[in-house]
């Protein structure tokens, strides 16, 4: 039986990072952010990533950008697939205008110049800045260039989408606005990563979930086995009373 191949596939990959030596310290030293992390992720698939802050969740989805590169290991996508982590505000600079800006972010998301025009005017009217577009965005206030960021790269529609909930996307009308866009998004037949600590999301939007703690997979299979294993974790009880305090 022939099967496809992965969209993307990620084999021992490790990232450290160099500590310097503190003003009574000499040297340096490194911290491993993720090490060994093996998975393949399939055409059409959405892989859930869960795990507490620092367990190297935003380092992996970095390293699946392209932002990051391993120090061992490596990352091999599918020929011609174009990935792109939803990250608010890439490119901006506060002199030029929302126009310029949403130009030169979208080339950085990987669109050529007359992809992002053709898709202009739906970028703007999504992020709902039509009055405010051709000023500079040193005049905007944040949340206004996070909704130009969010609606930049949303239109951007990648092969790959490796999103963050971190991201923040302005006020509360427009992230309800977002979230819904992007569940769509997810149930299409889009590839997706998805960094989260919502497990109903989980459960609703992912077909497989890894858990990182460590910079290891400490768990990977179905959403619920793997969020079972977590909730019954010390990291997950860590993280919890953090929550409530």
């Amino acid at each position: 039986m022939i099967t496809a191949a992965p969209l993307l596939r990620v084999d021992d990959v490790a990232v450290r990072y160099l500590i310097r030596g503190r003003i009574f310290t000499r040297g340096a030293s490194h911290r491993w952010a993720l090490r060994g992390v093996s998975f393949d992720v399939d055409h059409g698939e959405t892989l859930g990533i869960i795990g507490r802050n620092g367990a190297g969740k935003t380092t992996l989805l970095r390293v699946l950008a392209g932002i990051l590169g391993c120090d061992r290991g490596t990352v091999e996508r599918a020929p011609g697939v174009r990935s792109s982590l939803l990250s608010l505000q890439v490119g901006f600079l506060p002199q030029l205008t929302g126009r310029e800006n949403a130009t030169l972010s979208g080339m950085l998301l990987g669109l050529r110049r007359r992809e992002v025009a053709a898709r202009f005017d739906s970028i703007v009217a999504f992020a709902e800045l039509e009055d405010v577009i051709d000023d500079p965005i040193a005049t905007w206030s944040d949340g206004m260039r996070a909704r130009l960021g969010f609606s930049v790269a949303y239109h951007a529609d990648p092969d790959l989408l490796l999103l963050d909930e971190a991201l923040g996307t302005g006020d509360a009308a427009f992230h309800e606005k977002s979230a819904a866009a992007m569940r769509e998004r997810i149930r299409s037949d889009r590839t997706c990563v998805l960094v989260t600590h919502d497990e109903a999301a989980i459960h609703e939007l992912c077909d497989r979930c890894i858990w990182i703690e460590g910079g290891v997979v400490a768990a990977a299979g179905r959403p619920r086995d793997v969020l079972a294993s977590y909730r019954g974790s010390d990291s997950f009880a860590a993280v919890s009373q953090l929550r409530a305090s």
